[in-house]
This record gives structure tokens, sequence and C-alpha cells, in this order.
């Protein structure tokens, strides 16, 4: 399978010395992690949000692409700490450096280490749709307007 070739730009010279490069953990990874690109460590106060620096930029250049910042669940289940905003989206035409949004949940302060893996960068593939405006939908679902938790819980 031919992957894309994501152009890189490393922002800060830690990228590639003391810092790696993100790259797959495994052949079947299906995201990098991304770390945090600090000098020294950051310490994220409960409830507290801070942005991290991952010292890369990225051009995608595609528009059939997206770049998706997913939080590391080993972060989130044992310390809270997850992204700000859920999900990051970075979309093709976008190339400035990388910041990640952390919030910690947790109920004590969390260190974040230079270089520590602090989230995960996925790429996956965007479809553009058109809306069209409509008095009423031309077919009817089972489920309609039915919605949260409308479809039962088991």
């Amino acid at each position: 399978m031919m992957r894309p070739k994501i152009e890189t730009k490393i922002i800060n010279p830690l990228i590639g010395t003391t810092i790696p490069l993100p790259s797959y953990a495994t052949g079947g990874a299906a995201a990098m992690d991304l770390r945090a690109c600090l000098e020294t460590p950051k310490i994220v106060q409960p409830g507290e949000t801070v942005l991290i620096p991952s010292g890369i930029a990225i051009s995608i250049h595609d528009p059939g692409l997206v770049a998706l910042l997913v939080p590391r669940s080993g972060l989130g289940i044992k310390h809270g700490i997850v992204l700000a905003n859920t999900v990051g989206v970075i979309d093709s035409d976008y190339q400035g450096e990388i910041g990640i949004g952390i919030v910690n949940r947790g109920a004590a302060p969390y260190t974040i280490e230079p270089g520590e893996r602090i989230c995960q960068v996925m790429f996956v593939p965007v479809l553009q749709a058109d809306l069209n405006v409509v008095t009423s939908f031309s077919q009817e679902s089972e489920r309609g307007a039915g919605g949260f938790g409308s479809t039962g819980s088991h």
C-alpha cells in the first residue's frame, strides 16, 4: 500500500535530536505519537488547560486528507490528561506548528516531561459534502428524530 508523503517542517531544533520525529510504533498502528516539545517539564494542575508545542508543522496539500489529533488512552484513563477539544483537526491547508491543547481532568497535578508522548496524529480521508436544504427528507429512517438514548442502553 502506497503511503501518502506528508511534508514535515521542524520548527524546534529539539525535534530530531533529543526528541524523535513522530513515527508509527508498530506496523499495525493507526496513528503516530506526538511528543511534548519542551525544554523543561510543565506541571498541569487539575482543571488547567495548557497548549503544548509539538515542534513540527505539516503540509498535507491534499484536501482529501485531514490529520486528527486524538488522545492517548493511557494518559486519559490513568491520569485524566486528555485533549482540550477532544479531537483536534488539522486541515490540509494549515501549515503552522501543531499545538496540542491539554486539559487535566484528574484530581492531581500532572507533570508533562520534555519528549513525552502526549497525543496521537492520525491521517484519515475526507469527503466534502454539499448541503441541500429541504422541507422534509426524501426517505424516513427507522430512528427518525430519536436521540439521546432513544435506541436503548443494551
